[in-house]
């Protein structure tokens, strides 16, 4: 099977949603300063946006890892269980991280201001997860999981700055 780093590179469609409204680029996956896992495990950065966050696989494997968002801002979370958690994530809300309840009807009123810029949103989400061959979920159903995976299993992923040995912030919160 074809792995998704290697599809999206493939599939400029799905490479340009990524890139907006996703703000997930695979051409800046270093975050710039030093850090590691609290737990001593494994930590590969892959992706960042635009702001300077980096999207880094947790453990070792594949692409099946925990996903872990660090922003420039010194805050952190477990965002997604693997890859194809975390695009789909990116394809139904890209504007999770302005999230604050991750509920569907905060997600509308989000994806309206989104919408204004691209009223053809839908189609060109549609046309990147086909490319990608993945089934989208609800973004109330997307939300719904990041929020559990970021307050669950996230607690074993805290992301330190080595240089201090200082915890990032949650950039989540129950």
């Amino acid at each position: 099977m074809e792995s998704l780093i290697t599809a999206i590179r493939a599939q400029d469609e799905a490479a340009r949603f990524l890139a907006w409204p996703g703000d997930f680029d695979l051409d800046r996956g270093d975050h710039g300063e030093e850090v590691h896992l609290a737990s001593g495990a494994a930590l590969e950065g892959f992706a960042g946006d635009g702001a300077g966050g980096t999207f880094f696989f947790c453990g070792e494997g594949g692409e099946e890892r925990p996903v872990l968002y660090a922003d420039s801002e010194g805050r952190a979370a477990l965002i997604a269980i693997g890859l194809p958690e975390l695009l789909r994530l990116l394809l139904v809300a890209p504007w999770w991280r302005d999230c604050q309840t991750f509920t569907a009807e905060e997600s509308r009123k989000l994806a309206a201001e989104y919408l204004e810029d691209a009223p053809d949103l839908a189609a060109q989400r549609d046309r990147a997860a086909e490319a990608l061959g993945l089934t989208l979920p609800t973004e109330g159903d997307a939300l719904a999981r990041l929020r559990e995976v970021a307050l669950g299993a996230g607690e074993n992923f805290v992301l330190v700055f080595t240089p201090e040995d200082e915890p990032y912030e949650p950039l989540i919160r129950d």
